[in-house]
C-alpha cells in the first residue's frame, strides 16, 4: 500500500513540476493556460516567481515528505492545492462560473485530497 501511495503522490506531483518548468522557463506560453497577459519583464517575472515558485515549492514539499517518511509534507501541498481552490471559488462567487476554471479547479481539489488521504495511509497523524 506505501508503494502504491507513493506512486501516486508521484503522479499527483507531475502536473506540478510540468507547470513549474514551464512557468519558469517559458513564462510567455504560460499566458494563456492562466488566462493572463504578462506585461513586460515585471509580468514575465511574476509568472516565473509566483507561478514557477509556487509549483515548485509544491513539488519539493512532496519530494521531502517522500523521501523522508515525513507525510506532514503532503499536508501542507494539500494546503496551497486547497487554498488555491477557495480562491477559484471566490472567484466563481465574484465574477461568475467560466467552465474554463472548472478544469482546473477540479485538478485541485483531486491532489488536495488525494495528498490528505496519502498522508493518513502512510502513517501520518495530524
Amino acid at each position: 500500500m506505501e508503494t502504491t501511495m507513493g506512486i501516486i503522490v508521484g503522479v499527483a506531483g507531475l502536473p506540478l513540476f510540468v507547470l513549474g518548468l514551464r512557468s519558469m522557463f517559458k513564462p510567455r506560453g504560460m499566458g494563456k493556460p492562466f488566462a493572463v497577459n504578462p506585461q513586460g519583464a515585471a509580468g514575465l517575472s511574476t509568472i516565473r516567481s509566483v507561478a514557477g515558485g509556487l509549483f515548485f515549492a509544491c513539488v519539493s514539499m512532496l519530494a521531502l515528505g517522500l523521501a523522508t517518511g515525513q507525510t506532514l509534507w503532503l499536508l501542507a501541498v494539500a494546503i496551497v492545492m486547497g487554498a488555491v481552490a477557495v480562491g477559484r471559488v471566490v472567484g466563481i462567487v465574484s465574477d461568475g462560473l467560466d467552465k474554463a476554471v472548472v478544469p482546473p479547479l477540479v485538478v485541485e481539489l483531486v491532489i488536495g485530497s488525494t495528498l490528505v488521504v496519502a498522508h493518513f495511509v502512510l502513517g501520518g497523524s495530524v
